[in-house]
């Protein structure tokens, strides 16, 4: 992922140019300048969070009696499947999450511990804390 911001002398003709170098490894958006240290705590520091609920994942997955080895494979592969998916698909991440969570079932179970544990005030909050951070880096 880049995301590109044009400075005061760009022309149309040279984001154009930059865009073109950089579409060959990945998707490419232009934001304004201002936006740029939000891009930062969201695809910047982005990989972090998910390698860190990976990592969590991966160390429940042995706490529940599996190898390191066969706790990895299936937190790797459940990342990768669920990233496919939500790349993909016309519905959001939330729709999606509904999909796949039986009332009653395992995962509402699991949901709810996250709910619980104010999982997405967390992220919201560690996601603001990274923005302030490429502000004052700036």
């Amino acid at each position: 992922m880049s995301v590109l911001s044009a400075g005061s002398q760009a022309r149309d003709a040279d984001m154009a140019r930059v865009r073109q170098l950089f579409e060959p490894v990945g998707k490419v958006l232009v934001v304004d300048e201002s936006d740029q240290d939000a891009v930062t705590a969201i695809s910047g520091s982005g990989p972090a969070y998910f390698f860190y609920l990976v990592e969590a994942m991966e160390a429940a997955a042995v706490g529940l009696g599996l190898s390191p080895e066969v706790a990895h494979v299936l937190a790797v592969q459940t990342a990768r499947g669920a990233g496919v998916m939500v790349s993909q698909s016309a519905d959001s991440a939330e729709t999606l999450r509904h999909n796949v969570t039986s009332p009653g079932g395992t995962t509402a179970a699991a949901i709810a511990q996250l709910d619980d544990h104010q999982v997405k005030q967390a992220v919201e909050s560690a996601v603001k804390a990274a923005h302030q951070r490429s502000i004052e880096l700036s």
